[in-house]
């Protein structure tokens, strides 16, 4: 097995460190690890998140989670953007492991957020730091974080910043629905829609018209970017490049939850054609490849795991709200591949429970480390297909705004 531009960044990844030459070993020699229970294997993985959290105590950042552990940098700041959707996870696996500490836990991470929330509503990108720019993605994800807070937690404060996050995205927004400003590299995604998501959620519940109609602005020009194939153009980080996995199966996500949301059928089959190509794309062992071109063609050779984890999620979501029942068996299969990769034992706590960014390890997305998100998604696809229920909880919107109305 080659070590693509490993060997040109030796000094950036140092892989003769011990501690490194282990791990690219255990990729090298492809032995694959012991499958347990779905129980056995989210207890690792909120194990793992739980000392990503922990790592910070002490910092400026206390409470937020940890980006992740690299070769390059070893446990990375919290991340404000994955920190908030993990306020879900943690929410759902304190039911199902009855660990109430993880609920203390959601409610550490949502505290630090609400602290680092800037005045026009939005939050700071990368890390957090103050001078950080916002970015419109990373505001939608912790806008999940705060609509757990309110609806799971009955925290009215978070509602307040969702409605605040979202007015800013509703402003910021480009007249064709994208959005340009805020954005990497200054370009539209299409994986946007997962944070029309959480804007579609708020303005349903604090009854904001602004909100919906943005947020089906952004779901509308998603559509426009989606092939015949079910394959989204503009849905890569870069323009001109391949999407990963990863971001494909967040414009699928969102485009589901909208529509599940509308009762749209039109954004529900949208989200099902491409989640069926990838299901007719995924090898018979669970693997996916980290990117796919517009005819659903493998542009990569390694396995972005994040992607399995999330497309797992999807095709269990398209069979719970759509129907698409044969969907189960490729989520199935994309977990089973997942523990194979997930070691539920290693002996390095920044590994033990650990899911990587690529298979092999040294593979183009997020290479050589172990980011949160990965933990997270494979932590919610392990819950959902345990429990058949949606992490997050699809909201009961009379209810919801019910008790919002109370609140103001």
């Amino acid at each position: 097995m080659r070590l693509p531009k490993l060997l040109s960044a030796p000094f950036r990844y140092e892989p003769w460190r011990p501690r490194h030459a282990r791990l690219i070993a255990l990729d090298l020699v492809g032995g694959a690890e012991p499958e347990y229970t779905h129980l056995d294997h989210l207890r690792a993985a909120i194990d793992w998140l739980c000392h990503a959290q922990d790592v910070r105590d002490g910092k400026s950042d206390a409470g937020g989670v940890s980006a992740g552990w690299s070769f390059e940098d070893g446990w990375l700041p919290s991340y404000p953007e994955t920190s908030g959707y993990i306020v879900e996870t943690f929410i759902a696996a304190a039911r199902v492991l009855d660990r109430p500490e993880l609920i203390d836990r959601a409610q550490r991470i949502i505290d630090w957020e609400l602290e680092i929330q800037r005045s026009d509503g939005a939050f700071p990108g990368h890390f957090g730091e103050p001078e950080s720019e916002p970015v419109v993605f990373n505001t939608g994800q912790i806008m999940h974080g705060m609509l757990a807070g309110f609806l799971q937690l009955h925290r009215a404060e978070c509602l307040d910043a969702a409605v605040r996050a979202g007015h800013w995205l509703a402003q910021v927004q480009e007249p064709d629905g994208s959005w340009r400003q805020f954005e990497h590299h200054g370009v539209p995604h299409a994986y946007n829609t997962r944070a029309s998501w959480a804007l579609l959620a708020t303005g349903l519940i604090a009854g904001d018209i602004t909100q919906r109609t943005a947020a089906t602005r952004n779901i509308e020009w998603a559509l426009a970017q989606q092939r015949e194939s079910g394959w989204f153009a503009h849905n890569a980080f870069v323009r001109g490049r391949h999407p990963f996995t990863h971001t494909i199966a967040y414009a699928i996500r969102g485009l589901l939850e909208c529509g599940v949301l509308l009762g749209s059928s039109r954004y529900v089959d949208a989200a099902l054609r491409a989640a069926r190509a990838l299901a007719r794309a995924q090898r018979a062992d669970g693997w996916l490849a980290g990117t796919y071109d517009a005819s659903w063609v493998p542009r990569a050779t390694y396995c972005c795991l994040t992607g399995v984890a999330q497309m797992s999620i999807n095709w269990i979501r398209c069979a719970q709200a759509a129907g698409a029942v044969e969907l189960r068996g490729k989520a199935r299969a994309g977990l089973s591949f997942l523990k194979r990769r997930h070691r539920v034992s290693d002996r390095d706590p920044a590994a033990r429970g650990a899911i990587a960014g690529s298979a092999p390890i040294w593979g183009g997305y997020s290479r050589f480390e172990f980011p949160n998100w990965a933990a997270k998604f494979f932590a919610d696809a392990l819950i959902m297909d345990e429990t058949d229920q949606a992490v997050p909880p699809v909201p009961e919107l009379a209810r919801s705004r019910q008790e919002y109305a109370a609140y103001v």
